[in-house]
């Protein structure tokens, strides 16, 4: 039997792992956001692309995803900001219908400095950047998912987390409130068919890791089981199978991507 190519464009649609689903990705004009917005848009994803300061940054993601054949839309949002958090999963719902998975990643900046030199303002803003970028989306979108009895949360948090590095307190103080968090909401509505998951990235190039000195990120990679360090696009490919329904009794979850340098 001859298949036409339409036939066989539908034949592989039914095999894409997010078909039918409706993604929020926080943070995703860039870096692991990004990566992750694109593979998820590849497998069937319609997808709300958030940004806060890179519009053209965000478009070209969203383009990059039109261009594989599915939906994407560029939404500007401070996730600290309750009030702009719901209009951003408001617009989303209007354009492609309700979420039904929610990764969070947008990114709280810090400095990097010992303790003895943190100053309480810079140590608070990442604490409260971090969790506020969490509750706020959960605290907009999770109603829809306990009512569609089904959802999908991916938090993305840091090796730093259970394993602190010098100069990370902040980083890593932030992190580790954020998986207690992720726990708390898988306990709490799992009864509601309402999975949520970690992803602990190690050491991964992004822009935001492009300050650290050459010399620190070829050490890393040295110490590292599988001798290099991650890209956004490992860390998406573990997102995926957090979210795809291959994971479905997954729950409560810390996943760590770092190529073997953090084993649980």
């Amino acid at each position: 039997m001859v298949t036409t190519p339409s036939q066989q464009s539908q034949t592989s649609d039914q095999h894409k792992l997010m078909r039918d689903r409706v993604v929020l990705i926080t943070g995703a004009s860039r870096g692991i956001g990004a990566a992750t917005a694109k593979l998820l848009g590849q497998q069937g994803a319609a997808v709300g692309v958030n940004y806060y300061g890179s519009e053209a940054a965000a478009q070209q993601v969203v383009e990059a995803i039109s261009s594989e054949g599915s939906r994407a839309v560029a939404v500007k949002a401070d996730v600290r900001d309750p009030q702009q958090v719901s209009a951003m999963v408001q617009q989303v719902t209007e354009t492609f219908g309700s979420i039904d998975t929610l990764i969070i990643n947008a990114n709280a900046n810090f400095p990097i400095a010992p303790f003895t030199d943190y100053q309480w303002e810079d140590f608070e803003a990442k604490l409260l950047g971090e969790l506020k970028g969490a509750f706020f989306p959960c605290k907009a979108i999770v109603p829809s998912m306990i009512e569609q009895q089904r959802g999908c949360i991916i938090a993305i948090s840091s090796g730093l987390s259970r394993d602190p590095g010098e100069g990370f307190i902040a980083h890593s103080t932030a992190k580790s409130g954020l998986d207690a968090f992720i726990k708390s909401l898988a306990l709490e509505l799992g009864p509601y068919e309402i999975r949520a998951n970690v992803v602990a990235p190690g050491l991964t190039l992004t822009d935001a890791t492009a300050q650290l000195p050459q010399e620190y990120k070829e050490a890393s990679a040295q110490r590292i089981p599988l001798k290099r360090n991650g890209l956004p696009e490992d860390v998406a490919g573990a997102i995926l199978l957090l979210a795809s329904e291959e994971a479905r009794f997954v729950t409560g979850a810390y996943l760590p991507v770092s190529g073997g340098i953090q084993m649980l």
